[in-house]
């Protein structure tokens, strides 16, 4: 007989459709390694509701010293893995790129691929902030992009100065959050802060942050959460994910 309490619940649907911010290129970052891992992740996102998404793999000075060399060979990869599942989804591809000396030789070489628009994806250190942070993006609103501050919530130096996170806003900075932050994934304060941004309205763009299996159970025991369903109102109408490109 059918045990309907074994039943797993299906998770309720994501409150935007397009992931901004994955790492499933596979064999160029700390994300995955091989195209079906991959694209089994990218089934799981098309189950929640992403129907669009764009891979942003790493750029990153000594450790993925990733070029669009590097980065469409590894991406045509992952698209021929999803396209022979016959997967319902748009795959695109941009990166994630730390601010660095890497970043700027990559730019000033015209190597860097932003999404549509001009949008791109930028991270500060984990240890510390750039120390050209603020004009590097003054810079790059100069030549017409449109910068979006990876995770902000992570940035453990900001957590003692909330002040900073209003000077980057008011500069233009847009905010890109991780679900996975929300989640509680990594710790109560990144969850503490990640809250505080949606509450002040600071946040910009949702991502999932996604590079392995784990990750993904995390956003979908989030996504069944009466917490996930309140956080859904209060960014309704705010996001940019489906509508900034």
């Amino acid at each position: 007989m059918f045990n309907f309490f074994n039943k797993k619940s299906k998770p309720e649907t994501i409150c935007f459709h397009t992931d901004i911010h994955c790492h499933l290129v596979p064999g160029i970052d700390d994300g995955q390694k091989e195209p079906e891992p991959a694209a089994d992740l990218v089934e799981r996102q098309v189950t929640w509701g992403i129907s669009r998404i764009f891979a942003t793999p790493h750029v990153t000075q000594d450790t993925f010293e990733n070029t669009p060399a590097t980065i469409e060979p590894a991406f045509a990869r992952l698209k021929e893995a999803v396209s022979g599942r016959g997967t319902d989804v748009e795959l695109y591809h941009s990166a994630e790129y730390r601010i660095d000396n890497f970043f700027q030789r990559q730019l000033k070489a015209g190597a860097i691929t932003p999404f549509p628009g001009n949008y791109i994806l930028v991270e500060n250190s984990f240890v510390q902030e750039a120390w050209n942070f603020d004009k590097l993006l003054f810079d790059l609103r100069l030549q017409g992009m449109k910068p979006i501050l990876a995770h902000p919530e992570r940035y453990a130096y900001y957590f003692k100065n909330h002040d900073r996170y209003k000077q980057i806003k008011e500069a233009g900075i847009l905010f890109q959050v991780n679900l996975l932050s929300l989640a509680g994934f990594y710790n109560k304060e990144v969850k503490k802060v990640a809250e505080s941004l949606v509450e002040k309205g600071w946040v910009d763009f949702l991502g999932t942050d996604m590079h392995h299996a784990r990750h993904a159970d995390a956003i979908e025991g989030y996504l069944s959460s009466k917490e996930y369903r309140r956080l859904a109102s209060q960014l309704d109408g705010h996001l940019l994910n489906d509508t900034a490109f």
